[in-house]
């Protein structure tokens, strides 16, 4: 448990960028830590509020295993405030007020093994605040033959995240915008702290992925996507694939449009020419940018339509056009 106790029984958690101080019998503003005469206490430890079976596409990846399955599990909390957010039945609510079934991370294991999903993934709600259960299903996986990813708004602190890096092959990081304002007002984050996770997962050498939504009004100013994409470029490397997703009218953002098609299309042409080698289009089934494809020759190497993989062209993690390297995990 990363937290460090203080004066008249108060708690300060190091799990994240908030680094809550909380008084005794109160909880951290993720609702799922707790304050206990002293000592905090993770409430969420084992307790699921959403187990599924998925394509590995659906939760953001899409250079690690294309095509296979994942068994995703989350918890109630969160420790943002996201405006746009379509799980936020559960990641804004504390457990007491959420369905959970409760697991030890052996059957999370075995629920993976029967399921013949070659990932389990940390996903729905932000893994940071399940970070004990996470970290003991992940050691357990891997010993017997699964892959773990964490899908991640990135706001976790330091310590934490390369102490699960250790155990994980694979993130996703929702990089939500380039602004720190926007981040503050809709998100209730911190840009510089997920920037600096993004360079620790690289440093740490886990497979990296990043997502970006772009949502009508807020984080859809062409400048800043130019700005992100090439700081991805200069800090993380021009093959770090980057998905943007369009937003849908959810939550407390009903009153905005769904993202124009033109604006993804617009998007996807500033990363490329920001030097981004792979860059997708997403929550758009069917669009051509559903695929992933070849940075020398502009063959498609990836066919998808939507979260289905219809077909994959890289050999040994290469491109069987042009011979350049693809980045991931193929086997």
């Amino acid at each position: 448990m990363f937290a460090r106790g203080m004066a008249n029984n108060r708690v300060q958690c190091q799990l994240c960028f908030l680094s809550c101080v909380i008084p005794e019998g109160q909880r951290g503003l993720c609702r799922v830590r707790e304050n206990r005469d002293g000592r905090l206490y993770s409430l969420v430890y084992g307790l699921l509020a959403a187990t599924m079976l998925a394509p590995i596409e659906k939760d953001g990846m899409q250079h690690a295993l294309p095509g296979t399955n994942v068994l995703a599990i989350a918890t109630a909390g969160c420790n943002f405030r996201c405006r746009q957010c379509h799980n936020w039945h559960i990641t804004q609510r504390g457990p007491e007020d959420v369905r959970a079934r409760a697991f030890t991370p052996q059957e999370v294991v075995d629920f993976a093994l029967r399921a013949r999903a070659r990932t389990i993934t940390g996903t729905i709600n932000e893994p940071t605040v399940f970070f004990e259960f996470l970290y003991d299903v992940a050691v357990l996986a891997r010993e017997q033959g699964l892959r773990m990813q964490v899908h991640t708004n990135g706001a976790i602190a330091e310590a934490p995240l390369r102490a699960l890096l250790r155990r994980m092959d694979q993130a996703v990081v929702d990089l939500k915008g380039f602004c720190p304002a926007v981040y503050r007002e809709y998100f209730g984050g911190c840009l510089d702290s997920v920037l600096r996770t993004l360079t620790i997962i690289r440093e740490e050498g886990a497979w990296l992925e990043i997502t970006n939504l772009i949502i009508p009004t807020v984080n859809d100013c062409m400048d800043q996507i130019r700005a992100m994409s090439e700081w991805i470029r200069e800090h993380l490397g021009p093959d770090v694939p980057l998905h943007f997703t369009r937003f849908h009218p959810e939550y407390r953002l009903t009153h905005l449009p769904a993202t124009p098609i033109a604006t993804l299309e617009e998007a996807h042409a500033v990363a490329r020419e920001a030097g981004i080698s792979f860059v997708t289009i997403g929550n758009v089934p069917g669009h051509r940018y559903n695929s992933t494809f070849c940075p020398g020759t502009g063959e498609r190497l990836i066919h998808r339509v939507h979260f289905t993989v219809v077909y994959n062209k890289v050999v040994d993690g290469r491109s069987p056009f042009s011979g350049q390297p693809v980045p991931g995990i193929w086997d």
